[in-house]
């Protein structure tokens, strides 16, 4: 008797389970009906392929969620400017967005350590390796809690060296700076500043603009796409290549932390592991399309291109310790990360310039002799 009672008990609690089961499914079903919908802002104008990445990795992660999350990327100023991004994503006016630390130079000057200036002499791809395994990501954080940033940062993207820019003539001396109204931004401000440049830090959308009403005499942006797809060639005729000023740079994907930690666990995986996936894609469609358009500026734009003379490349690296050195003063955590980036970068350099041929030796061998110009 107590056998059966006991297993008539046991069976109507089972099909109590599945009853409630059956009753509580459709309401975690409709919990979860519909993607999740994020609204981010680039800082760069829709027709700069800068935007484009920022799609590219858009698109890449509603896809790798299987639409359970899609991001749609606005172009700069579409909410807020382009210097304004941190602060949008951070109170959550935007759930995310895509840029560079070094426009946020003006809440914390020690961001624009993440490539504005010549990173003890690391690439980019380099600087992207002290973050991930030299303690940069955990000091980024440090960063942006001291100034109560709401934000999730995933650097990424390395970029090519950045030319010195575009100027009205030939720069052959450090006094050719002098006077110059120049475009530039981060801890370059500091150097050209030194360097005897009245510098102006615009974003990409208001360069050209400013260069064609004779606001600016010269300017910086970034990479060949971008500096003729904004109009550079249409102001100037000059371009000086080779710089330490960005020697290293990559982007910055944001999230709003709030946004981003009420994720699912998964769904934070996948975008974690987007942003590497972005990150070598990007560079490899960048080879891609600056070399066509470094070839077509020379060809269709009759764009004359000069090395910048060793003399001015070892003024800025004498002028940015004299920068490093004034704001690690004032600034405990740019000294921190400053002492951190030289310690990896001591061996990393090292081992690159020691275990990689130069590749100039193979080049002339197969194509002929080539250098860009001595000014």
């Amino acid at each position: 008797m107590t056998d059966s009672k006991t297993t008539r008990r046991r069976n109507v609690l089972k099909g109590a389970a599945v009853a409630a089961g059956a009753m509580s499914a459709p309401m975690i079903a409709k919990a979860q009906t519909g993607p999740i919908s994020m609204r981010w802002q680039s800082t760069w104008p829709s027709k700069d392929i800068f935007h484009e990445y920022a799609l590219d990795f858009a698109k890449l992660v509603n896809d790798m969620t299987g639409g359970d999350l899609k991001i749609e990327v606005l172009p700069a100023g579409a909410v807020v400017p382009a210097f304004g991004l941190l602060d949008a994503v951070s109170k959550g006016t935007l759930d995310g967005g895509h840029g560079v630390m070094v426009y946020h130079y003006g809440k914390q000057n020690a961001l624009a350590l993440w490539g504005s200036g010549p990173a003890f002499g690391m690439d980019a791809n380099m600087l992207l390796a002290w973050h991930r395994w030299g303690g940069g990501k955990e000091l980024m954080e440090k960063l942006y809690a001291s100034i109560g940033a709401n934000v999730v940062s995933f650097p990424y993207g390395p970029m090519a060296t950045q030319p010195l820019g575009w100027f009205k003539k030939p720069v052959t001396k450090e006094s050719d700076m002098k006077g110059l109204k120049y475009r530039t931004v981060g801890i370059s401000i500091d150097i050209f500043t030194k360097m005897g440049a009245a510098v102006n830090a615009l974003p990409g959308g208001e360069i050209v603009p400013a260069m064609d009403r004779g606001l600016l005499d010269a300017a910086e942006f970034n990479n060949m796409t971008s500096d003729r797809v904004l109009g550079f060639p249409d102001v100037s005729k000059v371009c000086m290549l080779q710089s330490f000023h960005q020697n290293a740079e990559q982007f910055e994907i944001l999230f709003n932390k709030t946004k981003f930690d009420g994720l699912p666990a998964k769904m934070k995986a996948i975008i974690t592991n987007a942003v590497s996936a972005a990150s070598q894609e990007l560079t490899w469609k960048g080879m891609d399309r600056y070399s066509k358009d470094y070839v077509e500026m020379q060809t269709k734009d009759k764009v004359k291109f000069y090395k910048t003379p060793d003399a001015i490349l070892q003024r800025q690296l004498e002028v940015y310790d004299q920068v490093v050195a004034e704001k690690s003063k004032t600034n405990p955590l740019f000294a921190e990360i400053a002492a951190s980036q030289r310690a990896f970068a001591a061996r990393t350099v090292k081992w690159d310039m020691d275990n990689n041929v130069n590749r100039r030796m193979a080049y002339n061998h197969y194509f002929g002799k080539a250098a860009p110009k001595k000014a």
